[in-house]
Parts: C-alpha cells; structure tokens; sequence
C-alpha cells in the first residue's frame, strides 16, 4: 500500500463531493475528484494542492471512467477508497415527470455507481481495507411521495450495499453507504420543484457534516451511516413498526 492513502470522489465539483475532498486532502489524503463540470473540479483541485488531480468525467461514460481511475491509481494500481457521490435528484410527482428524467436519475443514481464500483475493483483489492462508500439517502428506508423515482434508485443503492458488503469482504473491501436526510447543496437549493416533505422534515444537514461521517467510515465497518441521530432513529422506528403500519406514518412525514 502506498504510503498516502488515496480517496476517488464523484460527483466533487460542489455540494457533498466538495466537502469530502476538502476534508480528505486536508488531512493528508490523495484525492482524485472528478466531475461532469470538468473546469469546476479542475479549479477545486488547484485549490488543494499537489495531492489532488481533477478529471472532467461523466459517470456514464465508461470510458472516460476507466481512463481517470486508471491514472489516479498510478503506477502502483491502488486506490484506498472510492466514494461515489455523484447523483441526480428530482422532486415532483410521477404524473408530472418526464419520462426522460426518469432514465437520468436511475442512469447516474445507479448505473453510473455500479460502472464506478465495477471499475475501481481491481484498485481497490489491490490495497489493504480499501472502503467502497456510496451516497443513499433516508429515501431508501420508506419510498417517499413526489420522490418516487429517487427514492427508488437509492432503494437499489441500498440492495447493491448490502449484496456487495457481503461479497467483497474476503477481497478486504468493505462496502457502505450514507443513508441521510435533506442536505443544504446546490441539487436541493437549485431544483425547481420542492416537495412538500423538505418544509416538513427540514433541512438539518450540511456537506461538510457528510463529509465527516464519509470520513468515519474509513476507520470503523457498519453497512449503513446515519449522519445525524436523528436519522438513525427514524431508520430503527420503521424497521420497528409493523409492515402494515409503515405507510400511516409516512403520508403525514410527507404532506399526504
């Protein structure tokens, strides 16, 4: 293993990545942050110094996938973690959506972490308890009104975590994802609908408080991560509640 440990990020231009690649490079890490807006993450990387290296990258293009872990990886083929927090996110009704958006969240949501794991394997065996951290969400633990289509891909977020824990721990790869609330970024202040459900649950989580937990990751092995306590008791409540119950408390959490 090389003597710097070394984090690959998605989605790191703004918002969660962002923070994560500040924390990481300010404490000691190799980051490779990559991104779509290639100029934005180029910029973050000039900002954190020689450790980091930015790379103009859409999670859907496998080839450029290939070519930016390739290099990050180096000479030695190793990267100590990958963080997948790129992601799309969409909040009105189903009835409203375009068809169109749908195959964009789940494309990024899903198949660009799944081309991000199934690439980075090989790097990532070839360290010492490499992690394989992936963004979920408090939408994985109750499908979620006027969040359908997003709710559902972190749904198979959490299925590919669990299976993927499992399957890789004898390669010495511990899988895990961050399973959260309403977070203050850009994919949530920017979007052009609001579901009635963030004025009802609030916004109580910042990148910079994922960040941290991300980071918690790398030392500690649990299958899901709750940023805030207040999240993992709504995660036990509903695993408590009868199946038959769960959809009464969900309708008022959400305005319906």
């Amino acid at each position: 293993m090389t003597d710097t440990k070394s984090i690959f990020i998605t989605g790191a231009a703004s918002g969660i990545g962002a923070a994560t690649a500040r924390l990481f490079a300010g404490r000691g890490w190799r980051v490779g942050l990559a991104d779509r807006d290639g100029e934005a993450v180029q910029k973050l990387a000039d900002t954190l110094g020689h450790k980091a290296k930015g790379y103009s990258m859409d999670v859907l293009d496998r080839g450029a996938v290939a070519a930016a872990l390739e290099d990050f990886a180096g000479a030695k083929g190793e990267i100590s973690a990958l963080f997948n927090s790129a992601g799309l996110l969409d909040m009105r009704a189903f009835a409203d959506t375009p068809l169109d958006r749908f195959d964009a969240i789940f494309d990024v949501n899903v198949k660009g972490v799944v081309n991000c794991i199934a690439t980075a394997l090989p790097y990532l065996k070839a360290c010492d308890d490499a992690r394989i951290i992936t963004m979920s969400s408090s939408a994985a633990i109750y499908g979620v009104p006027d969040l359908a289509i997003y709710s559902a891909s972190k749904f198979a977020i959490r299925g590919l975590t669990e299976a993927l824990n499992i399957e890789f721990e004898p390669m010495g790869i511990w899988v895990c994802d961050i399973m959260v609330g309403y977070v203050d970024t850009p994919m949530l202040s920017k979007a052009d609908d609001t579901a009635k459900s963030v004025e009802l649950a609030g916004v109580h989580v910042t990148p910079d408080m994922v960040a941290e937990t991300v980071f918690s990751t790398i030392s500690d092995c649990q299958v899901h991560w709750f940023v805030r306590d207040e999240d993992r008791g709504a995660a036990d409540h509903f695993d408590a509640t009868p199946r038959a119950e769960r959809r009464e408390l969900m309708r008022p959490a959400t305005g319906y």
